[in-house]
């Protein structure tokens, strides 16, 4: 079965895409899919993050570094398609890469993180308008607005969410909060899932996240 590729992009740095990317991953592994986590970021963030993980606990997906590939990570990204069940790609930030667009055409499903500020969400402006572009090349691509380090009852939370639904994107259902276990997750090299009662309401957003991704991307099938 060839794989669904998920791309999460954003044309600003610190959104949350490396973030997102290992935690739908982990997700998708420990729940028993054969996962394959594409680090498309020079920063290598992702690679970093499943490197920190203990010998006798690894990561639950796998991870590749195509950094360097730039504008031809479409092509690379080919290379794996058959052999897993999902592809995630970690995309560097939009200013000056090529490797958006690039992953763009053989994706699936874009998730563009977004944190109620404005630089976000005007920075958010420009992937929503490459994400747009890419559709008429690729037809089967669909995309999600993905709010993310959000505070509960906040007036600029409300604010955000009333602009972003006029971006002509599909915003998803499900919202992340700001949690700390989302950044311990990275230290431990593993998914927010380990660390048990106390990240309960973390594993509650990301199973809800990784649910309404497999109901969209399943989708395509019908």
């Amino acid at each position: 079965m060839t794989a669904k590729i998920i791309c999460v992009c954003h044309q600003k740095g610190g959104a949350g895409k490396s973030t997102i990317t290992m935690q739908l991953a982990g997700t998708f592994g420990l729940q028993g899919h054969k996962t394959l986590v594409i680090d498309a970021d020079p920063q290598g963030t992702s690679i970093r993050w499943s490197a920190s993980a203990p010998d006798d606990k690894p990561f639950p997906a796998q991870v590749a570094g195509l950094g360097a590939a730039g504008a031809k990570v479409h092509r690379e990204v080919k290379k794996f398609a058959n052999d897993y069940k999902f592809i995630l790609i970690d995309c560097p930030p939009a200013i000056d890469s090529p490797v958006p667009e690039s992953a763009l055409l053989v994706s699936d499903l874009a998730l563009i993180p977004c944190i109620p500020s404005p630089p976000d969400i005007w920075a958010a402006n420009g992937i929503t308008g490459l994400i747009n572009r890419i559709s008429g090349v690729n037809e089967v691509l669909k995309s999600r607005l993905l709010i993310n380090q959000i505070k509960d009852k906040t007036i600029l939370g409300r604010e955000v969410k009333e602009l972003l639904n006029n971006f002509g994107i599909e915003m998803a259902r499900t919202e992340l909060g700001q949690r700390e276990v989302y950044r311990h997750s990275a230290l431990y090299g593993t998914t927010v899932h380990y660390f048990g009662k106390q990240a309960s309401e973390a594993v509650r957003e990301i199973e809800s996240l990784t649910k309404e991704v497999i109901k969209i991307l399943e989708k395509d099938n019908e």
